[in-house]
């Protein structure tokens, strides 16, 4: 009877060792959940022009074959966040054999001229691209070029505009960065200041442009958004 019992618990082992194993083998080194390079999909929120989609749909290519359960995930997010372009980035298993990449694109707010051309840079300044001419739908920024303190003040004030703002401001400009300055398309100029309490002073200049005084008025001067200046 020992010997029985034994040998059965023997067996048990062996075939629940047989099952991890094939288990294993299936899940880690078999290609039934290997990765296709036909699944892989790559989703873009923001401006896919600015990030090099091949270039991300390469990293997951190039890894063809591994079984999605040993995929490094964590990996080839932080090789994704490399490409150019890219701000934020997850990378989801889709089974059995695909991978879902989402990216999260670093659209550029404004441009800064440079060597003959155009810098395109995002909200933090990075440069997100190049163009030989001014684009159209940017304003066009210019700053010391020793002072980055002023640059950071004129992305963060373009950043935090309202969205009718931002469609009518053509160039921007800081001397340093408590004086900030916007150019609309109507020609009129806005004294910003600091990039300080730029909801408040976004709407100051949404009133002022928009009452009856408004007329010839050149410059909107709201650097002190409680005691706003208009000048002719």
């Amino acid at each position: 009877m020992r010997r029985r019992i034994l040998r059965d618990r023997v067996l048990a082992w062996s075939a629940a060792g047989v099952v991890v194993a094939a288990l294993a083998w299936l899940l880690l080194l078999s290609p039934v959940l290997a990765l296709q390079a036909d699944e892989v999909a790559v989703r873009v929120e923001g401006d896919r022009a600015v990030v090099d989609v091949t270039a991300v749909t390469t990293i997951l290519t190039n890894l063809a074959g591994t079984p999605l359960p040993r995929l490094d995930t964590v990996g080839v997010r932080r090789e994704v966040l490399d490409v150019p372009g890219v701000r934020a980035a997850s990378v989801t298993r889709s089974w059995p054999h695909g991978v879902l990449v989402t990216v999260v694109a670093r659209d550029p707010v404004a441009a800064v001229p440079e060597g003959g051309g155009y810098a395109l840079l995002d909200a933090e300044g990075v440069q997100v691209g190049r163009s030989d001419d001014a684009p159209k739908d940017l304003p066009v920024v210019t700053v010391p070029l020793d002072d980055p303190a002023a640059m950071t003040a004129v992305l963060l004030v373009l950043q935090q505009l309202p969205a009718d703002l931002a469609a009518d401001v053509t160039g921007a400009s800081a001397e340093n960065q408590d004086a900030v300055r916007l150019s609309l398309s109507d020609g009129t100029t806005v004294e910003w200041g600091s990039a300080d309490q730029s909801a408040l002073k976004a709407a100051v200049v949404r009133t002022l442009r928009a009452s009856k005084a408004a007329a010839g008025v050149k410059v909107y001067d709201v650097s002190a958004p409680t005691l706003p200046i208009t000048r002719s």
